[in-house]
């Protein structure tokens, strides 16, 4: 089996991974610093590391490149309680081959580690290096702590700094700009412009215009020269959203710019280089635009070197909370409000429905809230009908605050959804989006009881003793 090591400052933690790690056969070395990992690492051979974020004297993240140089071949999987978007894409930028949070899923670990030692058999050379002296910048950060997100925080780490297309898909007002805004903040082009240009707002001849500039005279009112966003973008990043509706013509061209990185203004006949990145984004399905005939194969392709697909918000509910509060100090900022309260009802009502327009009908919805709130609360009445009219729990009315913590909000509000379903674990699971064992994680590590005591909810924590005991303690 493979030999790992484990630096984390907690020995409990250490002494838990241990014992668990050993029992699959694994050997097993723990560090509670490190500097301690890093002369165990310089000491012995080790196939994978499973490395805390924060610790005293010098941080997981800060020793990351130690280790790297020391053991460049050694998948490194980092640890934290920390679910910020910074940081996980700083780790994976900087060699990380996995982020996970605390508490620890050990079933999630377990294929972490699986994946890593997989990963490294295979090919010893995906050791990932990155090259990124300053920190990325947070004006356009993300919200929410989902699988799905925070493979794209992992995502985005790996790729910021590659000279390649990018692809953002997914439906509308789900976020790809601020993906694609993610990208260029992170990258080694982030001091570089940022040019975006909706492919859909303009018709093809001012399009053409817009994107490759066009000389003096070349066209009826082309009084002045003018210089495309492509010369704006220069050493930059240019986000295309909505590439899916360009026309054929300008698909030709764009083909042209994104293989031989150089294009001609309209009515000029000097050829410029470009040497920008390009970042497209769709919520059309181009593979099916491609086998209608209606969108170019080979710039198909072009484009989507990386795909980063946006799940939407009704596949990622558990970012609910945090996309709340993030939008609600934008909004109060914007506003010059203060509304620091939400019921518990507006709150089950948001996990209820479907949002078919994603992030942006609930900042929609949250703005309108806002600007119409009386006090520094919403309540149900402030939300449309077609939400506070789906079905929602009869309990008394109450509120929660704003800056009240997540860990106290998912108590209170998967509480009310158990109730609400008479404790029916499939249909809470379906509510509130998650995974029966998380359910079953949540409402233990929250105390919750079941009223009527099933002995089924008994055998299932039963047959989770094995591992809760360990994850109660990651």
């Amino acid at each position: 089996m493979s030999t790992l090591l484990i630096v984390d400052d907690d020995i409990a933690i250490c002494r838990t991974l241990q014992l668990h790690f050993r029992s699959q056969g694994h050997q097993v070395i723990t560090a509670h610093s490190v500097n301690d990992g890093l002369l165990a690492a310089a000491s012995k051979p080790i196939d994978l590391i499973l490395l805390d974020l924060q610790m005293p004297n010098k941080t997981g993240l800060e020793g990351l490149p130690d280790f790297k140089e020391i053991i460049p071949e050694t998948p490194i999987i980092m640890m934290t309680a920390y679910h910020d978007m910074e940081t996980t894409i700083s780790a994976m930028k900087n060699g990380a081959d996995d982020y996970l949070h605390k508490p620890v899923d050990i079933n999630e670990l377990d294929q972490a580690v699986k994946r890593a030692l997989t990963r490294a058999e295979e090919d010893t050379d995906m050791a990932i290096e990155a090259d990124d002296d300053q920190p990325p910048k947070s004006t356009n950060s993300m919200a929410g702590h989902s699988p799905a997100l925070r493979e794209i925080f992992k995502t985005i780490g790996l790729i910021a700094d590659k000279p390649i297309n990018v692809l953002i898909t997914g439906e509308s007002g789900t976020g790809k700009e601020l993906v694609a805004k993610a990208i260029h903040e992170s990258s080694n082009r982030s001091a570089e412009p940022y040019v975006a240009v909706n492919c859909a707002a303009l018709v093809e001849t001012l399009l053409e215009s817009d994107l490759f500039g066009h000389e003096k005279g070349a066209f009826t009112g082309a009084v002045n020269r003018h210089m495309g966003k492509f010369a704006m973008a220069e050493n930059g990043t240019l986000f295309l959203d909505e590439v899916g509706e360009l026309s054929p013509a300008i698909q030709a061209k764009l083909l042209r710019v994104l293989q031989e990185k150089e294009y001609t203004p309209v009515g000029g006949s000097k050829v410029l280089k470009t040497n920008a990145r390009v970042i497209a984004a769709t919520n059309n399905d181009l593979e099916e635009k491609v086998q209608l005939g209606l969108f170019r194969k080979d710039l198909y392709y072009r484009l989507q070197v990386v795909n980063i697909n946006i799940p939407p918000l009704r596949e990622r509910k558990e970012d609910l909370p945090d996309l709340i509060q993030t939008l609600l100090c934008r909004i109060n900022r914007e506003m010059h409000n203060s509304v620091k309260r939400m019921s518990v009802e507006v709150m089950t009502a948001f996990h209820n429905y479907h949002w078919p327009g994603n992030v942006r009908e609930l900042e929609n919805v949250l703005t309108k809230a806002v600007a119409l709130s009386p006090t520094d609360s919403i309540t149900l009445d402030l939300i449309p009908e077609y939400i506070s009219a789906l079905p929602v729990s009869s309990e008394p009315d109450g509120e929660l605050p704003v800056h009240i913590s997540l860990e106290q909000m998912e108590k209170i509000h998967v509480e009310r959804v158990l109730n609400a379903t008479h404790w029916h674990k499939g249909e809470s699971c379906k509510i509130l989006g998650i995974s029966r064992p998380r359910l079953r994680r949540i409402i233990k590590q929250h105390g919750l009881i079941d009223p009527n005591g099933s002995e089924a909810e008994s055998d299932h924590y039963m047959e989770d003793e094995l591992v809760t005991p360990i994850e109660s303690r990651l």
